[in-house]
């Protein structure tokens, strides 16, 4: 039985990972720290100067800021977030920002209010905005997790620091506890209350932005495009409606999703799918809490291995993630859950990270297609076995081969994507 510290520890990671967010994350943390720097400053700067690593820079330059009449950058998503952004409400920031706000924007980067600029050898997130306003200076320091403030400093004096050592000190749960074997555990025992008010959250604002990308265009409708061309089957759904949730959220809609790891496209991902498999399976209330347990943690278990960002698509370990909760909804056990996940892994591992994007959506989609051929698979007791590339004999050791692969193998692919996007 698990004693309850270890309880208290698994339900800790999800009210700290599944959060609200309106729009991509990348231009959002940029936007709040924005809002940040204004406050300490007193007034709107006259000029800003943005330094951002190349992680934040690859995630922000593709992708409509929400709440800004369509543009893109980071100066923008900057410049918003001082103009009209509310620091209080962290990844929701740009859900104060007015008509007048984006005018008012339009006209100072028209006059070289912002200059941005990409730092090396930083941690992969890692975002540093200094503002002048007359005699006076402010700046804010984001590293590890995009609302991790780590140094605030006005007139050159630090008013504010956090040790380096802490990492990402907002984050008191401990991910090293995270086992598959462990999640299943939690999820079957979890008193539904404890998470009622997290996962009800997560599936009332991701069905709702999904649901808008089916309705209207955004993007390259990708979810649209699988429903015209591929039908209903639930196969097929689960598929459209995670990536029409992106779709709209890379648009540029400015309705908030529930986050996973960071990132509103991997909340979609781990929740949609397995959302829309319960609703085929006329599925209750309990069951399907459950499997967004295992969803939702089976995806944050993935990450602390690959960290927030990095050039490996964060979308493959959601999709694990999504068939594991598929295969709960199945009524699986540990043994074909934990098949899923090597399948999933060891199918379609690898994809990159090249930006936060339309063709995000596509990712999405191609992700999911190889979770539920992992999962049927993993139905028939087929899985891979070790020797087949990065599988190991056991789960957990192939998710940490992943992992390595992606945090470790992929930096120099990291670097030479950057510089592809900028032209370097």
């Amino acid at each position: 039985m698990m004693n309850r510290d270890l309880y208290n520890n698994y339900l800790n990671i999800l009210k700290e990972e599944l959060v609200p967010a309106m729009g991509c994350t990348e231009p959002i943390a940029i936007a709040y720290a924005g809002a940040l720097v204004r406050k300490t400053l007193g007034n709107i700067p006259e000029h800003i100067t943005v330094r951002c690593s190349g992680n934040i820079i690859k995630n922000v330059i593709g992708v409509t800021v929400p709440n800004s009449g369509g543009l893109k950058g980071i100066d923008v998503s900057a410049t918003l977030g001082i103009l009209g952004g509310d620091s209080d409400k962290k990844l929701e920031v740009l859900s104060t920002v007015s008509e007048e706000d984006i005018k008012k924007a339009k006209e100072l980067l028209e006059n070289n209010f912002c200059n941005c600029e990409l730092i090396e050898n930083v941690d992969n997130l890692y975002i540093i905005i200094e503002a002048k306003y007359k005699n006076d200076n402010a700046t804010v320091e984001i590293k590890y997790s995009h609302t991790n403030v780590t140094k605030i400093t006005k007139n050159d004096e630090v008013i504010f620091s956090k040790d380096d050592s802490l990492l990402e000190s907002d984050n008191k749960a401990n991910r090293d506890l995270l086992t598959v074997k462990g999640i299943l555990e939690f999820a079957n025992i979890v008193d539904i209350e404890d998470v009622d008010f997290i996962i009800t959250r997560q599936i009332e604002m991701n069905t709702a932005i999904s649901e808008e990308g089916i309705k209207n265009e955004y993007g390259s409708s990708i979810g649209r495009t699988l429903l015209k061309y591929y039908g209903y089957s639930i196969h097929n759904k689960a598929k459209a409606m995670a990536a029409a949730g992106s779709d709209a959220r890379m648009g540029g809609c400015s309705m908030p999703v529930v986050t996973n790891s960071g990132s509103g496209n991997q909340g979609i991902t781990v929740s949609i799918p397995v959302i829309e498999y319960a609703k085929s399976m006329n599925i209750g209330k309990e069951k399907l809490y459950r499997a967004l347990v295992i969803s939702n943690l089976t995806s944050i278990l993935q990450k602390r291995y690959i960290g927030k960002l990095s050039a490996f698509c964060g979308v493959v370990s959601a999709s694990a993630g999504s068939a594991a909760g598929i295969a709960y909804l199945h009524d699986k056990d540990f043994d074909t859950i934990a098949k899923t996940i090597i399948n999933t892994l060891c199918t379609i591992g690898g994809v990159v990270c090249d930006g936060a994007k339309e063709s995000c959506a596509s990712k999405i989609a191609e992700a999911l297609d190889c979770a539920i051929l992992g999962f049927n698979m993993a139905s028939d007791n087929k899985v891979f076995k070790a020797g087949d590339g990065l599988a190991s004999d056991n789960v957990e050791d192939t998710i940490a081969n992943i992992g390595r692969m992606a945090k470790d193998g992929m930096k120099s692919t990291d670097v030479e994507i950057l510089k592809i996007m900028i032209g370097k």
